[in-house]
């Protein structure tokens, strides 16, 4: 485990009794944060980012954004099988040299897009079929964590992974916009995207709203979705198979006499564990990659691209109220 900060705790914490697996040590690079997580956890700190990789077969990294591709390149170099936490790095660029070392090395990258083992996300995929539209709204109150970045870096991309996956399409068409509203970065912002498929997503992601809210809407010719991120609850609503045409013709008649309501279920469970399980999983070749190097590397491609076309209106209004 490579990062002990507020996620990186929890990574130590879970896998410290992961069945299947051993725990060898953990580094973080200030001292007395490590020394609090080992006295706290009662797991062995290491002094060195070479010591720890080269005392274990497989690291899970959680240190900030920019720290990715160094940790990841010394690891995938020694031969070492990766997580590595969203986004996979800080640029296209190094999300592309570590897909190629890793291609390299024959060794599993895994990118920690959690929400893929959301309760709500797992119950919802035996009835995704074809979307046609999505909307996404992901807000939060505003904290220093992750405000080094812009929110679409931030919080968006895990929306964007979700709607890519969901979706299973190729994007052909972004309109984007966001304001920095408490940092120089964009503290909120909105996408709007469109398919090859023809379906549209639109996602929402803001870090100065006065409540939590992370939920997913799916349209699509069976019926509609509504997912609880939050609270790992989802539902789904479709015509009732035995429904009467003539009588719903003939008068008005409440929602639940041509709709039926399905509670989507999926087992209960920590998100980061099962993604910590399927790590394992597929570090021992019994099952592929849940969210691949690959993967990562889309949704920081869209990540990036929803950022340039953000920046990109932000200029031109400036440049509108400059008179030109």
């Amino acid at each position: 485990m490579v990062g002990a900060g507020s996620l990186g705790f929890h990574h130590v914490r879970i896998l410290r009794d992961l069945p299947g697996a051993e725990l060898v040590a953990f580094y973080e690079i200030r001292p007395e944060r490590a020394t609090a997580v080992a006295r706290e956890l009662g797991v062995r700190p290491f002094s060195s980012l070479e010591e720890l990789v080269d005392a274990c077969q497989a690291l899970t990294v959680a240190v900030p954004t920019k720290a990715h591709h160094s940790v990841a390149k010394v690891a995938l170099e020694r031969g070492c099988h990766l997580l590595i936490e969203k986004p996979i790095a800080a640029t296209l660029a190094e999300a592309d040299e570590i897909v190629e070392l890793a291609e390299r090395a024959g060794v599993v990258v895994q990118t920690g897009h959690v929400e893929r083992f959301n309760r709500a996300v797992r119950g919802a995929w035996g009835f995704v079929a074809n979307p046609r539209y999505m909307e996404s709204d992901r807000l939060a109150p505003f904290t220093p964590r992750g405000a080094d970045v812009a929110v679409v870096l931030d919080l968006m991309i895990h929306d964007i992974d979700l709607v890519l996956t969901l979706m299973g399409s190729d994007v052909d068409g972004i309109s984007a916009i966001g304001v920095p509203v408490l940092t120089r970065s964009i503290d909120i912002a909105n996408a709007r995207l469109t398919f090859r498929s023809g379906g549209v997503a639109n996602i929402t992601a803001s870090r100065v709203a006065r409540e939590k809210m992370r939920k997913i809407r799916i349209f699509q010719e069976s019926g509609y979705m509504s997912l609880d991120l939050a609270t790992g609850r989802g539902e789904f609503f479709r015509l009732r198979r035995d429904l009467d045409l003539a009588l719903l013709a003939s008068s008005p008649q409440p929602l639940e006499a041509f709709v039926e309501r399905i509670e989507l279920e999926a087992p209960e469970a920590e998100p980061l564990r099962l993604e910590f399980e399927s790590f394992l999983a597929a570090v021992r070749g019994e099952s592929p990659v849940t969210v691949s190097a690959r993967a990562g590397r889309d949704a920081l491609a869209l990540a990036l691209r929803i950022e340039a076309e953000i920046h990109r209106g932000l200029q031109e209004a400036q440049a509108a109220r400059n008179g030109g």
